[in-house]
């Protein structure tokens, strides 16, 4: 028997052309796992610092409210102790401004008054209330009340007692008389007043009461 010997180029052509699709197969398969390799790597280095970066800025941001929250407390605490103690000292001052207006202020008994003012007008006490002031009920206490023809409008036409604030905190309201516009009520006439003479005896023109 003789072989054809055109037959065996094609057979080697065969036998050559099955290792070459090995390769070109795992190729392809590599190229499909690549994919799954850097999903399953997590995050990246930049990812990551922008998450780290988020999570500083909340921080921070957070740190900041509390420090304000914080200080507005420890204020509000200092400035409550402060009015609590000046408030116990509003009589002595009644007392200094009855005096002075009396003319008995003077020698050491001024001087103390004087020194006694400074101090707590140096912690922020001061006293408001003139005559004549537009009444506004957040800062008077009307004690009196009348009317007026020479008044606009509601006036603390006299201040009965001086009041005293801390910045915009009140500690104690002016305590006033107001006047508002109008007609004055006319004073009534204590003869003519109800019950007048009511008990008392009649007398006869010599001025013996009469029997």
């Amino acid at each position: 028997m003789t072989s054809d010997p055109e037959a065996t180029p094609e057979e080697d052509v065969e036998v050559s052309e099955e290792p070459s699709t090995a390769p070109a197969d795992s190729e392809q398969e590599s190229g499909e796992q690549e994919p799954s390799e850097q999903e399953s790597a997590g995050p990246t280095a930049e990812q990551q610092l922008v998450e780290r970066t988020a999570d500083l800025q909340r921080l921070q941001a957070e740190y900041v409210n509390y420090k304000r929250r914080v200080d507005r407390d420890r204020e509000m605490i200092r400035s409550t102790a402060v009015a609590s103690v000046l408030s116990s000292l509003l009589p002595v001052l009644d007392d200094i401004g009855r005096a002075e207006q009396h003319g008995e202020l003077s020698g050491g008994f001024k001087a103390v008054a004087d020194s006694l003012l400074q101090s707590v007008g140096a912690h922020g006490l001061e006293r408001f209330g003139t005559d004549g002031d537009p009444f506004d009920p957040t800062v008077h206490e009307a004690l009196m009340h009348g009317y007026s023809s020479e008044v606009d409008g509601p006036t603390a036409d006299k201040i009965l007692q001086v009041g005293y604030r801390i910045g915009e905190r009140i500690v104690r309201p002016a305590r006033v008389s107001v006047l508002e516009p109008g007609e004055p009520e006319p004073e009534a006439d204590p003869e003519l007043a109800p019950g007048a003479g009511i008990g008392s005896e009649a007398t006869d023109p010599a001025g013996q009461p009469e029997r």
